[in-house]
């Protein structure tokens, strides 16, 4: 079992999305550190054709949701795709594959050399990203956003007392985490077993997977926490990145703190293949928006 793997989960729409993140992991992944990208089994096919030539180890989801038996296959698909899509992510540790994972959206790419000590202490513990959140819940106030702030409390209070955590409201991300077997299997030997429900049954409930992680974790200790900030530089809201590029704000810049740059899946509609998604009025509003260079 290898102490440390890149996974990404990921699906047709974004499959560009997905070459573009293995070519930045070819580039500068300078330990060959395994990367699996895990699609549904009838997408397959598509991806290994566009892959073929990066270094990428390819999984069905299906591999991943029959490693555990407390899985129903049949009441997954009938959840929403992003229920579906988190349920397949927290369940990729039970492959056997890694120790821990750095769990990756395809939305993401790196922007320069990276290794295990990026992710992992020297003792192999991974680095957990935990904070309040504050620089988020600042930009919401500039900018009068206060559904952000709300919904951030409201999240947090909701899984904070499922296990009955009072104090502070922590943040477990963003994306991408570095995620240790050793968390999800307390979650379920010490939530979910005695409760007779699986990591689907608990998603499906409250459908936020870094915070079911990060409050197993708080509650059960499985592994050391070592904290440590946001791994990417993630562009939440367009008015974050369209500050930065007035700014003149460069990857180069970026590349002295983060090990990547995350641009959401809703601002490059273009990246979708193999067209871009939306209907006539949306694209039309997009186009203008690049044009007025806004995103």
């Amino acid at each position: 079992m290898k102490p440390l793997a890149l996974y990404c989960k990921s699906y047709k729409t974004d499959l560009r999305r997905v070459v573009r993140l293995a070519i930045s992991i070819q580039q500068y992944n300078s330990e060959n550190i395994p990367f699996y990208v895990s699609v549904p089994q009838d997408e397959i096919p598509l991806f290994r054709d566009h892959l073929q030539s990066l270094v990428t180890l390819l999984i069905a989801d299906e591999d991943i949701l029959d490693a555990s038996s407390h899985i129903n296959r049949a009441k997954i698909a009938q959840l929403p795709g992003s229920t579906q899509q988190q349920i397949v992510k927290s369940e990729f540790w039970r492959l056997g594959f890694c120790t821990a994972y750095v769990c990756l959206d395809s939305d993401a790419f790196f922007i320069r050399p990276f290794g295990t000590r990026d992710f992992l202490a020297s003792d192999g513990t991974p680095y957990t990203v935990i904070d309040e959140a504050h620089d988020l819940l600042e930009d919401a106030l500039r900018h009068k956003k206060p559904r952000i702030i709300e919904a951030y409390r409201r999240e947090a209070d909701l899984v904070q007392g499922l296990f009955f955590r009072t104090g502070r409201r922590y943040s477990f991300g963003p994306f991408p985490l570095v995620w240790h077997r050793a968390v999800w299997d307390s979650l379920d030997e010490h939530y979910l077993s005695p409760r007779q429900i699986s990591i689907a049954d608990a998603l499906a409930q409250v459908p936020i997977e870094s915070r079911w992680y990060g409050e197993a974790l708080l509650a059960y200790r499985a592994i050391p926490i070592i904290p440590c900030q946001a791994l990417f530089k993630v562009y939440h809201y367009a008015w974050q990145y369209d500050k930065d590029r007035r700014n003149a704000v460069k990857m180069t810049n970026l590349a002295d703190i983060y090990c990547g740059v995350i641009l959401q899946s809703a601002w490059e509609r273009n990246m979708d293949w193999p067209t871009e998604g939306g209907n006539l009025f949306s694209k039309l509003g997009r186009r203008i928006r690049r044009l007025a260079g806004r995103i």
